[in-house]
């Protein structure tokens, strides 16, 4: 799985969902009469510049040696990678306007070509942007870096995904950070457990990008905040590996998870962790309520 794909299907460069979802021109007219009807205002139907037509300017900095065949510099991979998914990056987005795309977008496979990628950025001065999802809504994702850096690269994580090992007894699974979060419960439900954390990002955000975000869980009606189900995580930086003891629960003073939990991937990139999960609900009720 690449950048901008989720089972072969290719992510919209502008905004979010599937680019096989945007609405026909035939739809968004039919659309567009009932909003001004009901608003009092609109006006002419626009739809995304294309993807050809946004102008960038040409990359800062080339592969280093030996790891070319994990980074790509194409037209849509920077384009995609260059905004979040806040209403103000959208309408940029829908307006092809990509002022501060990545030089390089770098898909590691495991956690071996993220410390080297690491190692690379760190001695060339290259600034390192950790990418799950991309659904950020605070311009976590964005390569605005200062004239310190002579580049940008934007680590895509999707690669390192899945559900590497199920703790039965203790309730609890250990998962790489790539992984999203329909992909996480798919996994999980296949041993009879979930997480049960829904954010409202939930269909392509990921593991790590919870955990560096301190996501919430919109849906959720007992652990709401994914601080609350963390046993252990780790990651690596440029000054090497880093890794919290896994214990089920701790009173000792500071918790050693908050370096990472909330730290929206300035101090390292998190590669996995072990959270706590639950057997799946045998019932379920909804209900309307006006």
């Amino acid at each position: 799985m690449v950048a901008g794909t989720d089972s072969g299907r290719r992510r919209k460069h502008w905004g979010w969902g599937f680019a096989d979802r945007q609405p026909s021109r035939g739809d968004l007219e039919a659309a567009a009469a009932g909003i001004r009807e009901r608003l009092g205002f609109g006006g002419q139907v626009e739809e995304p510049v294309p993807l050809e037509a946004i102008e960038l300017p040409a990359p800062r900095i080339k592969p280093p040696a030996g790891l070319e065949e994990l980074f790509a510099a194409d037209r849509y991979e920077r384009v995609a990678h260059a905004l979040g998914k806040a209403y103000r990056d959208v309408v940029r987005g829908f307006r092809g306007q990509i002022d501060d795309p990545p030089d390089l977008v770098a898909h590691p496979r495991d956690e071996g070509d993220v410390t080297s990628i690491l190692e690379w950025c760190e001695a060339d001065r290259v600034a390192a942007i950790p990418y799950g999802g991309g659904t950020s809504v605070v311009g976590g994702v964005e390569p605005r870096v200062g004239d310190e850096y002579r580049g940008a690269v934007t680590l895509d994580l999707q690669r390192l995904a899945g559900v590497l090992e199920v703790d039965g007894v203790s309730c609890a699974a250990r998962i790489q950070a790539g992984t999203s979060g329909p992909a996480l419960e798919d996994e999980l439900r296949r041993h009879g457990y979930t997480l049960r954390h829904f954010p409202q990002s939930f269909e392509f955000s990921t593991l790590g990008g919870w955990i560096a975000t301190r996501a919430g869980g919109h849906f959720a009606t007992l652990y709401t905040h994914i601080d609350d189900l963390v046993e252990s995580a780790r990651a690596v930086t440029p000054s090497g590996t880093w890794e919290s003891r896994r214990l089920p629960g701790s009173g000792a003073g500071p918790s050693p998870d908050r370096m990472l939990l909330g730290s929206e991937g300035i101090l390292g990139v998190i590669t996995e962790a072990w959270v706590r999960i639950r057997e799946r609900p045998r019932f379920k009720l909804s209900c309307g309520v006006a």
